[in-house]
């Protein structure tokens, strides 16, 4: 339960904390990176208590984790400068997508060590 309550609290403390003129958006963001756990549906059993995520299924592995965190990067490694294209925008939703999900990925693995 406390796992559980804690993909909730740790997004809505980041988005309060780093985020706070716009917490409702970037916290409905996090909240939906928990659709990674949709790849839980492919293990036999769905749901095993003394299973580790993180290195188990496809999109918690390392290789995904890399991604992410490029996901999360992304605005350092374009730039901050603001266009008119409107690349601004779809590179800040990247950025949150990256964050939820690392912010997942370090919430499984805390749970791997307890």
């Amino acid at each position: 339960m406390l796992h559980l309550a804690s993909h909730f609290a740790v997004p809505l403390i980041v988005a309060l904390t780093f985020y706070r003129s716009r917490w409702r958006y970037v916290f409905l963001i996090l909240i939906a990176t928990m659709l990674v756990d949709l790849d839980h549906l492919l293990a036999d059993p769905i749901y095993d208590p003394e299973r580790c995520s993180i290195g188990f299924h496809p999109l918690h592995s390392i290789p995904a984790i890399v991604v992410y965190a490029l996901m999360f990067a992304l605005p350092l490694l374009v730039g901050q400068k603001e266009n008119s294209s409107g690349w601004r925008r779809a590179i800040d939703l990247v950025h949150l997508v990256g964050l939820g999900l690392l912010i997942h990925m370090a919430l499984d693995g805390i749970d791997c060590l307890i």
